[in-house]
């Protein structure tokens, strides 16, 4: 894209990190309001106003990542000479067997090592590499001011690695860092990544049961996420000793002018060609989630195939949802988690089945009767019932408690890769046909979005809209006499959302807060400029939109962009009806005043204009 530099989300800090983040500072894109609120509480727990937290969310939504850079701030940022710096502390529960000897041991060993290195500003006390677990004990009397609490500690780590002269290990380890910044009235902050792995057959003692008091403490509140969000949500901090106990701060897919800006990155970064207005498209068929988003880049930079087009980039999907990067992450997830779980040897085929079913609610009829054709028995429906909600707690499908049903994960590039995995894995078919298959059946997907200039237009409006909630926008923008307030928080912002079942009542961009909606138009012509007919059109939208709302309906905005501006007579209809307006210049001064880049200078507008 032709647009300024990026400004990326850790560039408060140097290269150096405590915790080494995996997406490089080239390609990490938005997230920045996760990172500062979660920067910000912590610091807030200084002055004992923070409660425990956690980052909640689907997989592969950056969490971790978030995490990272958040604890990297946190490290090199404050004095750590200062007494009233906090410590933070970074720590990931292992997808692998332990007892409680050994989980004590190293949790106590992971909380000693980030104490020592933030006091001292020395990130190789991490590395157990350079410094052992036998030289730590001594590095940290030697240079630091130990109080009697820390000592307690270095203590502790002795008794853990005797196994010897402790009760209640887990008990002692969980509550070690709450009982020393308690004491020492010092600060601390736990960030606890893969925390659903304490719920996982691996801990055979009951680590959640002993943390009920650790997280409650205002000097060490414990930020927490993970992977597996019902486990999170339902099991660990929706019921049982840690209900109540943590605020949930959650994270959701990219918008689709941060997923354009995180594909555009990375493919700069590795060497991959996608035109510009093919940007949004991409992250939409992403779903928004940065990991599938990576993927499909880097798919095109190995395959040297430029996106082009939807029929290249459904192509390109293809072969990644087969073979490729997708297929390899989401096949180890969805292998692991059947592993776990495989007690009545029918999972992979449940988990297949429910990929197939047409709707989003499982019909376990069906199910059951699939079942039975195909393995020669009639399953139980309890069965069935229980692999399917143990099938939920992995994130590969929804269970609905209350109601006691069952859906598909809302999940679009995982449900394709479970089609494909199935045909492979569960049906033994051979891997080159179902991709050639695949491949066959992408080319052949009609095209979803036809004017991609104006769907990037709109994209732009829609995080106009985001960006701006709360603020005043300065009304020449919108060739208004008034500036324009936007609604402190807008429940939804949707794009191409359908209005009734007549022709030419598709809504480009709709936003809702309440009492207030938005009703967007974007035309992006080139060499021709929006007339009457096209903006009472837009009228009309919104005269069914209040209509449909009725009462309670209040301020209706009706916002219009046409690339090259309009007509005379279609700017007196807008003043004389209060309808706002953009032309290029003013969207482009509109995201500038926002903080967004600027709309991009896409090649041969002159020349493809007729052709989409």
């Amino acid at each position: 894209m032709k647009t300024k530099e990026t400004n990326f989300s850790d560039k408060k800090i140097d290269f150096r990190w405590a915790i080494r983040p995996l997406v490089p500072r080239e390609v990490y894109t938005d997230r920045q309001e996760h990172i500062d609120y979660l920067y910000n509480a912590a610091l807030d727990a200084i002055g004992r106003r923070t409660m425990s937290t956690v980052l909640l969310g689907q997989r592969r939504m950056g969490k971790t990542e978030i995490f990272k850079r958040v604890v990297n701030r946190l490290f090199f940022e404050q004095d750590h000479l200062d007494p009233k710096a906090l410590v933070p502390v970074y720590y990931s529960f292992k997808d692998k067997p332990l007892d409680r000897w050994e989980f004590a041991t190293e949790y106590v060993e992971n909380f000693l090592r980030w104490y020592a290195a933030f006091r001292l500003r020395d990130e190789s006390i991490l590395d157990r590499g350079t410094l052992s677990v036998d030289d730590l004990s001594a590095l940290m009397n030697s240079r630091m001011k130990i109080s009697k609490s820390l000592a307690g500690g270095i203590n502790l780590l002795r008794l853990l690695r005797k196994k010897g002269g402790v009760t209640i290990p887990d008990q002692e380890a969980l509550w070690l860092p709450r009982g020393i910044s308690d004491r020492d009235e010092s600060t601390t902050v736990m960030f606890l990544d893969e925390f659903q792995n304490t719920r996982l057959p691996q801990y055979e003692f009951d680590i959640v049961g002993f943390m009920q008091e650790a997280v409650e403490s205002p000097t060490c509140p414990h930020f927490v996420t993970g992977s597996a969000m019902s486990i999170l949500a339902r099991e660990i901090l929706g019921r049982g000793s840690l209900f109540g106990r943590f605020r949930s701060h959650p994270i959701e897919p990219m918008t689709n002018y941060w997923g354009a800006q995180l594909a555009f990155n990375a493919s700069r970064y590795h060497k991959a060609h996608i035109e510009e207005k093919m940007l949004p498209v991409l992250a939409d068929r992403c779903g928004g989630n940065p990991f599938y988003i990576t993927a499909v880049i880097q798919q095109a930079a190995e395959q040297r195939k430029p996106i082009v087009s939807e029929e290249t980039l459904n192509e390109i999907l293809a072969v990644d949802l087969s073979s490729g990067f997708i297929w390899a992450e989401l096949n180890d997830q969805v292998t692991k988690w059947i592993e776990r779980i495989n007690e009545y040897g029918i999972t992979k085929w449940v988990l297949y089945l429910s990929a197939l079913e047409e709707g989003d609610r499982l019909d376990l009829d069906r199910i059951q009767k699939e079942l039975a054709e195909r393995e020669g028995k009639v399953v139980p429906m309890e069965t069935i019932r229980d692999v399917l909600i143990k099938l939920s707690r992995g994130d590969l499908l929804q269970y609905m408690e209350l109601g006691g049903w069952f859906k598909k994960i809302d999940d679009p590039i995982l449900l394709e890769f479970l089609k494909v995995w199935g045909r492979i894995e569960v049906e033994g078919q051979d891997r080159a046909a179902v991709q050639n298959d695949l491949r066959t059946q992408y080319q052949t997907i009609k095209r979803r979005i036809h004017d991609h200039r104006g769907y990037l237009a709109e994209v732009y409006m829609a995080q106009i809209l985001w960006t701006g909630q709360n603020k005043t926008l300065t009304g020449k923008f919108f060739h208004s006499k008034e500036d324009i307030t936007l609604p402190w928080h807008f429940s939804y912002v949707r794009l191409r959302s359908k209005l009734g079942g007549g022709k030419g009542m598709e809504i480009d961009v709709e936003g809702g807060a309440g009492k207030e909606r938005w009703i967007c138009e974007s035309k992006w012509w080139i060499g021709r400029k929006v007339g009457q007919a096209e903006v009472e059109s837009l009228m009309r939208k919104g005269s069914v939109v209040k209509e449909e709302v009725g009462e309670g309906l209040q301020i209706l905005r009706l916002w219009f962009f046409a690339h090259n501006g309009f007509t005379k007579e279609a700017e007196a209809l807008m003043r004389e009806k209060g309808v706002l307006w953009s032309s290029r210049q003013d969207l482009d001064n509109l995201l500038k005043f926002v903080g967004l880049r600027q709309l991009p200078e896409l090649a041969g507008e002159e020349r493809n204009n007729h052709a989409e």
